[in-house]
């Protein structure tokens, strides 16, 4: 079944609503409408058919937040392709596995990071290449997006279906990044009722992206508020005053956010956030990690308890629960109850179901939100299936209002700055160090980005100089891992504890490695 792209109507209904602000400092100002919004992504939609892109194709797009960017997540989802968003921070080795991993053929890049691709594997056969500055460099077969066709703005024949699809990719337990495939669009998913619940719908949204677009969830709240027919206020990359100006100019009202951008914005000088109007912020969604109750309080005491609210979830769950306004401080420490169209359940060890107030359990959600599977994986998404429910492995109890509480994180994953870390990929690739013998990596607490990730590891030589094997792990880690995963700690030890199946103790770790 074919129903008409939501883009496409806006620009028949309300075609002169502003539907992006593309505004850095230092650059030209773009703005486009909804009708010029719809003729730039059916130019790149047929542009994308004439380089051979079909239907479950996967289309794969790399850069800063910026106009291209969302054309080119629309662009593809219009003609039913996959879109698939390569973080622009990875390095050349990271970025060449989810090149060939999502087995696409097309990338679209901004030219800043177009060496991010210098080391494409052969699937990857056309690169188109966007806000191409004077100096930046173009390989002899890229095609610069400034020269596709303008005839190209009709309407793509290859139109999707009623849903289509986007995979995101998240690190694994096992170190091998994922793709999570997910269903977006469509008359079932949730979305429409969790945008009621915001209050959104009939209201003029205008979004501001706190945070890169190839997450989950920047890009996920910003599409959604184009359901509704936002404007949607793009910031390259984030600079708390810079937030703060772009909130005043355009009067925004809703933002989803991790807790650090957030922490810089109330952590500047009282005089300096005087100087810009904040009262139209309606709806700050919480998220990618959770919120402390100092910070929600900052918050609070810079912008007001009405517009804060909290969202848990993940890249392949959606939002399963909701904390409303209300009851941010007067829960503390819950992630909410339920979103329109979520069913929770939590499972004991023994898989019997737990429906006792305060008793933990896995989290099992079922929702239309839920992913669909992991590419090239159907087997782990399997592991984590239970009678119609998934899981991504996090621990959590119902108080006797309703309210969950998460109070374990999945499988280890360290959460710094909102960005989600693994440790098995990390110490996949120290384990390879000359200087390490063992290592394990495990989050400890960090007052800027929440946690920080720590490496606790048996050198290969005991009497090695400590400075000189920190310096000397952290230049390889360096060499393979992006900075963010690169350790900010070092720690060494004698023997790692370990069960008797030889399998490391991390909460033993975490318990000498956190004071």
């Amino acid at each position: 079944m074919k129903t008409e792209d939501h883009i496409a109507l806006h620009a028949r209904t309300i075609g002169d609503r502003i539907a992006v602000i593309d505004d850095q400092p230092g650059r030209r100002s773009v703005t486009l409408t909804y009708r010029e919004l719809d003729a730039a992504v059916n130019r790149l939609a047929n542009a994308l058919i004439e380089l051979g892109v079909k239907r479950d194709d996967s289309v794969l797009w790399c850069g800063p937040n910026s106009v291209v960017t969302l054309t080119a997540i629309h662009a593809a989802r219009k003609i039913g392709a996959v879109s698939v968003p390569l973080p622009y921070r990875l390095t050349h080795s990271e970025a060449s596995y989810i090149c060939e991993h999502s087995d696409a053929t097309v990338a679209i890049v901004d030219a800043e990071y177009r060496g991010l691709l210098d080391d494409a594997p052969d699937n990857i056969t056309e690169i188109i290449v966007f806000d191409n500055a004077e100096d930046a460099r173009l390989a002899d077969d890229d095609i610069d997006y400034a020269t596709l066709p303008d005839d190209f703005s009709s309407p793509p024949a290859q139109l999707a279906d009623e849903a289509t699809r986007l995979m995101i990719y998240t690190s694994g337990t096992t170190g091998v990044p994922k793709g999570a495939v997910r269903s977006i669009g469509g008359a079932a998913n949730q979305f429409g009722a969790l945008l009621e619940l915001f209050g959104w719908p009939g209201t003029n949204v205008v979004f501001l992206t706190t945070g890169p677009l190839y997450h989950s969830g920047p890009s996920g709240f910003a599409l959604r508020s184009m359901l509704v027919g936002s404007t949607v206020v793009l910031q390259r990359k984030f600079d708390a005053e810079d937030w703060l100006r772009l909130v005043d100019t355009y009067g925004v009202t809703a933002t989803f956010s991790a807790p650090t951008p957030i922490r810089r914005v109330v952590e500047l000088d009282a005089e300096v956030r005087a100087r810009y109007d904040t009262s139209t912020m309606h709806t700050m969604i919480a998220n990618a990690a959770p919120w402390t109750t100092s910070l929600k309080q900052a918050y609070v005491d810079a912008l007001g308890q009405e517009s804060l609210w909290e969202v848990y979830g993940s890249t392949e769950l959606s939002v399963v629960t909701v904390l409303e306004p209300p009851d941010q401080l007067r829960k503390p420490g819950s992630c909410g109850r339920p979103a329109p169209g979520v069913e929770i359940r939590l499972y004991a060890e023994d898989d019997s179901i737990v429906d006792e107030v305060g008793v933990p359990g896995e989290v099992f959600v079922r929702s239309a939100g839920v992913f669909e599977t992991y590419h090239r994986d159907p087997e782990r998404f399997s592991e984590d299936h239970r009678d119609g429910f998934q899981t991504c492995g996090d621990i959590a109890y119902v108080d006797e209002e309703g309210f969950y509480f998460i109070c374990d994180r999945k499988k280890d994953v360290i959460i710094s700055g909102g960005t989600n870390i693994y440790p098995a990929e990390i110490e996949n690739v120290l384990d390879a160090c000359p200087a390490v013998n063992e290592v394990a990596v495990i989050g400890v607490p960090d007052e800027e980005w929440g946690e920080a990730v720590c490496a606790v590891v048996v050198k290969t030589d005991p009497s090695a100089d400590d400075v000189e094997t920190m310096t000397a792990i952290r230049a390889f880690g360096r060499e393979q891992l992006a900075g963010y995963k690169t350790p900010k700690l070092i720690r060494f030890i004698d023997e790692l504890p370990k069960t008797g199946t030889g399998k490391v103790l991390k909460r033993v770790l975490r318990a000498d490695h956190t004071s």
